[in-house]
């Protein structure tokens, strides 16, 4: 399908080195990201690993396809692993001792809780309280990136799980958080942080000659364009963000140079399709401009033709031979219902060749740009995966080509 200059990306032995601990799912979106993180998780699983897997996508898909009512910061058992296989607590895991968890990034929680952690009881409830501060943590650009490389850190010093799977949003910002660290520290150490903090660090009469000196004109005009409550607001947050963070911008860094080592990989998931695959090759590029580890491609959706096929050409004129045939004989012959369920098929049959002949032509055209990219692929379902039979039925395309 993707030519011979593609090399095979076997997922099944990706995930059964146990040196592997995190896996980041990267693509665009409506080609099976979510759906393919799930069914990495699941199989890991059930071949003895302990996973949990992040979703920073906000659509529920991930936990209809694990049998879960919601998802929420808080890991959560995926049951019915592997059938027979399970442990006698009730299947919750499989003979090898695996285990499956899944959860979806709340980044207002997660900010909510590097406070709690880091701050004392009477700080904390100040700081959780801030008006500024709950716009901060809610919808502040750049907050889900920051909180994603948080989480992530979190669950991997956590100890708890031998594999990590992340499943990023469904865009081009699903890289953003690598900038994270970088992003931070230019926030921390901008101008206008380095001017509301200047208050509280100098203090009293100190202060208080600042002020004489031209600070209070600055902050006149940012009282003109916050409002006096909301500088105040401001103000106090920022105040206390050495103690908040505590060593956050540490951690961020600390995060980032985890994705870059060995035991982590990337995979980029597309689909058969032109704007599918330009994405990929973005998420390729980037990540070979960032030295992060790219595993390979999941090419999804993927028309799988027969043995021994007709082709397109040929099944269209077979067609049409029916349909003359047809159009000169009596309508009410025996045999007219099947002429006419015969043409349909052929026509459909047609469609498909040649469908499948352009997703070849594309992913041709992908590895050869990227000729050293290996790819998996998996084939086309025919209906939308909802279970963990249709996770298991995904995960039969990982092993060796």
């Amino acid at each position: 399908m993707t030519g011979q200059a593609a090399p095979h990306l076997d997922v099944d032995r990706l995930i059964d080195d146990r040196r592997t601990r995190i896996i980041v799912c990267c693509g665009s979106g409506g080609v099976g990201k979510t759906t393919t993180a799930a069914a990495i998780g699941l199989r890991a699983a059930e071949h003895g690993r302990r996973v949990v897997v992040l979703t920073v996508d906000p659509a529920r898909r991930l936990a209809q396809s694990m049998g879960l009512t919601s998802l929420d910061n808080t890991p959560r058992l995926v049951h019915g692993l592997a059938p027979g296989t399970g442990h006698a607590d009730g299947g919750n895991g499989t003979a090898g001792g695996g285990s499956l968890h899944a959860m979806m990034l709340d980044m207002k929680r997660t900010f909510d809780e590097i406070v709690e952690a880091h701050a004392d009881p009477d700080r904390a409830a100040q700081i959780l309280a801030n008006p500024f501060y709950q716009s901060l943590s809610s919808s502040f650009a750049g907050t889900q990136e920051y909180m994603a490389m948080e989480k992530l850190g979190q669950l991997r010093r956590a100890e708890e799980w031998d594999l990590i799977v992340v499943d990023t949003p469904p865009s081009r910002s699903a890289l953003d958080f690598l900038d994270a660290p970088q992003r931070l520290a230019r926030f921390l150490d901008g101008r206008l942080i380095r001017l509301l903090t200047a208050p509280a660090k100098v203090g009293g009469r100190a202060y208080l000659k600042m002020l004489n000196a031209g600070f209070g004109m600055v902050t006149g005009v940012l009282t003109k364009i916050l409002g006096t409550q909301m500088l105040k607001d401001v103000q106090t947050f920022v105040s206390a963000l050495d103690t908040m963070f505590g060593g956050f911008r540490e951690r961020a860094e600390y995060t980032y140079q985890l994705l870059r080592t060995p035991g982590t990989s990337f995979l980029v998931i597309a689909a058969p399709e032109a704007d599918a695959l330009r994405e990929a090759s973005y998420f390729v590029e980037r990540l070979g401009q960032e030295r992060m580890p790219l595993a390979g491609l999941i090419l999804n959706k993927v028309q799988q033709l027969p043995a021994a096929h007709l082709s397109a050409a040929r099944s269209l004129a077979a067609a049409e031979v029916l349909q003359s045939a047809a159009s000169t004989a009596a309508k009410d012959r025996p045999d007219a219902a099947a002429t006419s369920l015969a043409m349909v098929a052929l026509r459909s049959h047609a469609d498909h060749m040649e469908q499948a002949s352009v997703q070849r032509r594309l992913a041709e055209a992908f590895s050869a740009a990227h000729p050293l990219v290996p790819v998996a692929e998996v084939p086309a379902q025919p209906e939308d995966v909802h279970d963990l039979d249709g996770l298991r039925a995904i995960g039969q395309a990982f092993g060796p080509g």
